[in-house]
């Protein structure tokens, strides 16, 4: 079971870095991680912040499952 885990993570992690390398290719309309955080960051639901705090949201949550120990 933990080998599925890994494998599972590390295609997802291969996945990622070839979505990431088409995105950065020259007329390329695929939106790099770049793009896609910074459009995340700008969305607000009137003065809130939606945006920024689920980014804080997810890096807590995976921190919390990944680095916590």
């Amino acid at each position: 079971m933990r080998a599925l885990a890994i494998g599972g993570f590390l295609t997802a992690l291969a996945l990622f870095v070839a979505v990431e390398w088409a995105a950065r290719r020259p007329g390329s309309r695929i939106p790099s991680l770049a793009d896609v955080c910074a459009y995340v960051m700008r969305y607000e639901v009137g003065p809130v912040p939606v945006g920024r705090i689920g980014l804080f949201g997810f890096w807590w949550w995976l921190g919390w499952h990944f680095l916590a120990r």
